[in-house]
């Protein structure tokens, strides 16, 4: 059973679907620790990003100062 297909594309399906989860938690953390608990607005716009997206994110928000630069970035890269 775990030879096949359909077990392995669930399983890789299961492995992103961790990866993404993990990625926005540990952005949301950082984002609360900088900026103190955020809109709930933010918060949905995060969680439609892909995995990369958050990834990306992740690295370009050490040059964040404030929370509009934060929603300037969801604003240029949502629906990408």
């Amino acid at each position: 059973m775990q030879d096949s297909v359909i077990y392995q594309d669930i399983l890789q399906k299961g492995e992103q679907r961790g990866e993404k989860r993990e990625a926005f938690r540990f952005l949301n953390l950082l984002i609360n620790k900088r900026f103190g608990e955020v809109d709930s607005s933010i918060i949905e716009r995060l969680q439609v990003l892909s995995t990369e997206q958050l990834e990306i994110l992740g690295e370009e928000f050490l040059d964040f100062s404030d929370l509009a630069d934060l929603c300037n970035w969801l604003g240029q890269h949502s629906g990408s």
